[in-house]
């Protein structure tokens, strides 16, 4: 048998029926007339801003990654909750603006924008996180124009990474930001060039659960941006942080406590540099919102043998879950959170039983050698963790299947 990451605690049942925002399973698969079925807990996602904002000092804003899950109706119920969005494309710019977000709350990465995404996102009002020089030289070239004053910011590829992250953003070369020892003579140039320079982003990892880690990293990031700005001879209007706070997908993992991230940095902003004591500062987050919040609902197909493993196939897979299946990021495969939702809570079977999907592909496996409950046709398998990067980052195309359906509760 190989063990699963943890189911979070707040999952129940009743009569044996997972419960989903106090929904059973089965009952929400009807509303949403079949599977597979994304489902995500509203609930959920205003408890972890309200961990947030108790543990945070209260200059930090809070900024949702939209790249997580950019599923309409949730986004719309996060322009109320969060304050700001960041985004990473012209698609995502018009998902922003359709949920509501104000243009000057809303900021744009990512080191490949094309000029038509530069020329919507400078006449729509948002900030742009400049990647390069060359970026930042076609951004005055498109706001001239248009007519229009840019307003950009510096994303900085630090000198440090976010220790024990899931994946490294800073720290050597990379594609995403300016090498730190070149990111304030671009700050000057975009500033002496007429633009209103927005401060700096500064990202040095994602997926990490070591609070200490993110401590270390935050006050390396103040420092920097301190550096940075005595050097450009200006005061940033903010300081992104990044973002790296994690979740427990796989077995061992525990749940992150922000308390004491919220403690240091407490102590961090009551004793800032001269330049940045007028800044606003930002934490940018995207799974720790709303990954928690997700269950991925797939019907059993069919129940099969092979050499004496058991192979339980659903009607979903890596074309929806492409991260449950080990082909998004890790390097080896681990299980996912995963249980029987109709059989929630039952003792499992002697057998260990493999889930795979319906792909003709031996990579779309989403669960290996588990101690489930017995499984027949019919059941239905659900998945936790589910509410980022599944149906947005996952190939929906792949093979033709349809496209996987969504639900949100509360």
């Amino acid at each position: 048998m190989k063990p699963t990451g943890p189911i979070p605690a707040w999952f129940a049942e009743e009569e044996g029926m997972l419960l989903i925002g106090g929904c059973g399973a089965a009952s929400l698969v009807d509303e949403a007339g079949d599977t597979p079925l994304f489902v995500y807990d509203m609930g959920i996602i205003e408890a972890q801003v309200r961990r947030f904002r108790e543990a945070i000092p209260k200059k930090i804003d809070l900024h949702y990654a939209i790249k997580a899950n950019p599923y309409a109706p949730l986004l719309a119920r996060m322009t109320g909750l969060v304050d700001g969005f960041d985004i990473a494309s012209g698609g995502e710019l018009a998902m922003a603006l359709d949920a509501g977000m104000d243009p000057a709350r809303i900021s744009f990465a990512g080191p490949g924008k094309r000029n038509d995404e530069l020329e919507a996102a400078i006449h729509a009002g948002i900030t742009i996180n400049l990647e390069s020089e060359g970026e930042g030289a076609r951004a005055l070239t498109v706001a001239e124009r248009l007519g229009k004053v840019p307003r950009l910011a510096v994303r900085v590829n630090p000198d440090f990474d976010l220790k024990g992250s899931g994946m490294r953003m800073g720290g050597g070369a990379k594609p995403f930001g300016v090498d730190a020892d070149r990111a304030a003579a671009l700050a000057r140039t975009m500033i002496d060039g007429g633009a209103d320079w927005r401060g700096w982003h500064i990202f040095a990892g994602s997926q990490a659960l070591d609070p200490m880690a993110i401590i270390e990293t935050q006050a390396a990031t103040i420092d920097l941006a301190a550096r940075l700005s005595d050097a450009v001879g200006a005061a940033p209007p903010l300081v992104n942080l990044g973002g790296g706070f994690g979740i427990p997908y796989f077995p061992g993992d525990e749940r992150l406590d922000i308390r004491p991230i919220g403690v240091a940095l407490d102590t961090a902003v009551k004793a800032l540099p001269d330049i940045l004591k007028d800044s606003a500062f930002a934490i940018e987050l995207g799974r720790w919102l709303v990954g928690e919040a997700g269950v991925y609902l797939t019907q059993v197909v069919d129940v099969k043998t092979s050499q004496g493993e058991t192979f339980v196939v659903v009607d979903g897979g890596l074309h929806h879950q492409l991260a449950a299946s080990g082909n998004f990021g890790t390097v080896v495969r681990r299980n996912y959170p995963i249980a029987v939702a109709n059989r929630f809570g039952r003792e499992p079977s002697t057998q260990p039983v493999n889930v795979v999907g319906c792909l003709c592909t031996p990579i779309d496996r989403l669960g290996e050698k588990l101690a489930l409950p017995p499984v027949a046709p019919g059941d239905f398998i659900a998945i936790f963790l589910a509410g980022a990067y599944g149906a947005s980052a996952s190939p929906a195309a792949f093979l033709g299947h349809p496209s996987p359906r969504e639900l949100l509760l509360g």
